[in-house]
């Protein structure tokens, strides 16, 4: 979890941005922003720190060759955590490298906001951070004001909003050798945005207890929905049913055993073999190593709950919720009609 109850923002520099691929240009500020503005410092604090309120996932920089000294963006973050003095001279380096990042035609230009802050909170600790930030987006205010008769209005065209910020990203002056810990935002999922994480930052997904709680239920939801249909045969009922009972373990449950896991929540040796595979399939693909136990992470489950579905759709007339006892539902066909049904069994109606 990251807050900022302590946290300054002590340093900032500001430079534009452009699109190389569109003969755009980038224009570096010589010296960082005055910040002796209460309001705008609060302001400020407000744009950068609020979209990573409920960011729980904690990646790191590497590099494909696994040389962090490569990595362009952990160089110069070291520079500037081992000498704060030097923070104009490297805000201008990551400007440099973020404009050699962009290789598409489609990325928009925009500013891009270095910052330092002291006193930022991540897993319960206190670290100085470097906050990088690009803003892509521009909208137009109304603005209106009292005059003679009554009142006027205009407009401000090209100003940001200061509650959406596009990309962002936070690294912790901890864990450097192992690439620090780093927190990202990314307002956008267009190809052409991929460029914040894969190109300019180059980011990992750190394997700690969070990312193996929804790894794990992530691969297993996959299994269930995609991966059973090679090898059995089973009714969406029976689905839901498997993808309700692993949720109900990982709720109920404080940490994680793989084989327990199998017996309680799949419960036939072929199934459970069928899981492993699946599961090894996805390690040896993503290069993303899933243990065979670890603590589970409460906010992992809250957000994978939320994909993880329990509805059947019937046609365009039905959805039935499935929450309990998949024995107290049936299916069947009738010859009749010539359809499908189901066969409900309740005590009341709520």
């Amino acid at each position: 979890m990251i807050a900022f109850p302590e946290a300054t923002l002590s340093r900032l520099a500001i430079h534009h941005i452009g699109n190389k691929l569109q003969s755009e240009r980038f224009v570096l500020s010589d010296e960082p922003v005055a910040l002796a503005d209460e309001l705008l410092s609060k302001l400020l604090m407000q744009y950068f720190a609020s979209p990573f309120d409920k960011v729980n996932e904690i990646c790191r920089l590497y590099h494909p060759s696994d040389d962090l000294k490569l990595n362009e963006v952990h160089h110069f973050a070291t520079a500037i955590f081992n000498d704060p003095e030097t923070f104009q001279a490297n805000s201008q380096q990551l400007a440099k490298h973020l404009y050699e990042s962009q290789n598409h035609p489609k990325i928009k230009a925009g500013e891009l906001y270095i910052a330092y802050f002291n006193q930022v909170q991540v897993d319960g600790e206190l670290h100085d951070a470097i906050g990088i930030f690009k803003s892509e987006t521009k909208e137009t205010y109304l603005k209106v004001y009292p005059q003679k008769d009554g009142f006027g209005v205009s407009y401000e065209q090209e100003a940001i909003n200061i509650n959406k910020l596009d990309k962002g990203c936070l690294i912790f002056n901890t864990e450097a050798a192992e690439g620090y810990k780093v927190a990202v935002v990314d307002k956008a999922n267009s190809q052409e945005a991929v460029y914040w994480k894969d190109e300019f930052l180059k980011l990992r997904i750190r394997n700690d207890n969070y990312n193996q709680t929804s790894n794990v239920l992530g691969v297993y939801k996959n299994f269930v929905t995609k991966g059973l249909d090679d090898e059995f045969e089973l009714s969406k009922a029976d689905k839901i049913d498997l993808l309700n009972r692993s949720m109900k373990y990982f709720k109920e449950k404080e940490s994680f055993d793989m084989q327990e896991f199998g017996q309680e929540v799949i419960g036939n040796e072929q199934g459970i073999a069928s899981f492993l595979n699946y599961k090894k399939t996805y390690e040896d693909e993503f290069e993303s190593p899933i243990s065979d136990s670890f603590d589970i992470s409460d906010a992992a489950v809250k957000k994978q709950q939320r994909v993880y579905k329990s509805v059947l759709k019937l046609d365009k007339n039905f959805h039935i919720y499935i929450h309990g006892n998949k024995d107290l539902i049936q299916k069947g066909f009738d010859d009749d009609k010539a359809m499908n049904y189901y066969k409900v069994y309740f005590k009341e109606e709520a």
